[in-house]
């Protein structure tokens, strides 16, 4: 991976073409992005071995899924206005071998992204560790760019949130107050601006809140209760429409009082029934509509024609 390589990957992130933000901040109509999950160059290998712990020595099944995942969605028509990688990037936990060869082939993957089409990079628990430190977040931001922000695209605001900081901040608790103290501003000023109201509200982050309900017993895969009331309560006193994660390896969530939990499967390694895949999602002036492709469908196919024809109306 070169120099230049970091670069155009950076340059990508966030970058809408031809389009200022305040002109962003405005709705022009229906349009549609992808949110793809955990491409974690390395787990396949080490799930089947039974070494997770491991950071995997191959990841040449990792590489091909996310080839594919690229080449699909370059050839929609029409083209999403994004597309969004929820996390657990790659598999190696931070200074562990095999990291540095897992980012640069997944860089080499996403290099082949339609240069109109921007990448926006969300920091999972393997991107930063468990308990990730100032250390980690920071090698985190410099590979792959701020690991909390936000953005608008076609009048909607998007916010990108490091859930690692709401699971186990113990090594770096003033990370998670400044990240704690930026989403209040954001949600405040969503809600009562001043400024431009958006159309809607999505939030970004690797951990879901929650797999099938608010009130399930915490998990390895959801956000603990206390923090998850918590950040369910901000969330819908903005009117955040959704919330889109990955962490999982399977397809879950659910729509709770009005807050839509998207739980989304991988592109890499599969922890259930589900397929190799990612999400298409389709942004009316009403609503936020979603479906989980395979990747062979995608390829195959495209976007399923009753999402097409939404993008139409």
């Amino acid at each position: 991976m070169t120099e230049d390589d970091d670069i155009f990957l950076k340059a990508k992130q966030r970058t809408f073409i031809g389009l200022t933000e305040d002109e962003q901040k405005t709705w022009k109509g229906p349009f549609c992005f992808i949110q793809a999950a955990d491409p974690q160059l390395g787990l396949m290998k080490a799930w089947r071995e039974g070494d997770c712990d491991g950071g995997g020595d191959e990841w040449a099944e990792e590489v091909q899924l996310t080839q594919q995942a690229v080449e699909a969605v370059n050839q929609l028509n029409p083209r999403p206005k994004f597309m969004v990688l929820c996390g657990d990037l790659v598999h190696a936990m931070p200074g562990t071998p095999y990291r540095e060869g897992q980012e640069r082939d997944l860089k080499l993957a996403l290099r082949r992204t339609e240069p109109s089409i921007p990448l926006v990079f969300v920091s999972g628990n393997h991107d930063l560790g468990n308990t990730p430190t100032v250390e980690s977040v920071a090698q985190f931001c410099h590979a792959w760019g701020d690991d909390y922000f936000n953005f608008w695209v076609g009048g909607v605001l998007c916010l990108v949130l490091n859930s690692q900081l709401f699971f186990d901040a113990s090594a770096c608790p003033e990370l998670k107050d400044a990240q704690d103290a930026w989403l209040d501003e954001q949600l405040r000023r969503a809600r009562h601006g001043p400024g431009v109201t958006p159309k809607h509200v999505l939030v970004f982050q690797h951990i879901p809140l929650y797999l099938k309900s608010p009130n399930e017993e915490d998990d390895y895969f959801n956000l603990q209760t206390a923090t998850r009331h918590s950040l369910i309560q901000r969330f819908k006193q903005a009117g955040v429409k959704a919330v889109f994660s990955g962490h999982y390896h399977r397809n879950a969530g659910g729509l709770h009082d009005g807050l839509d939990m998207v739980v989304s499967s991988a592109i890499g390694c599969q922890l259930g029934e589900d397929t190799h895949g990612v999400r298409v999602v389709v942004v009316t002036a009403d609503e936020v509509i979603h479906r989980y492709h395979s990747l062979d469908q995608l390829s195959a196919r495209g976007i399923d024609q009753d999402l097409k024809d939404l993008l139409q109306a």
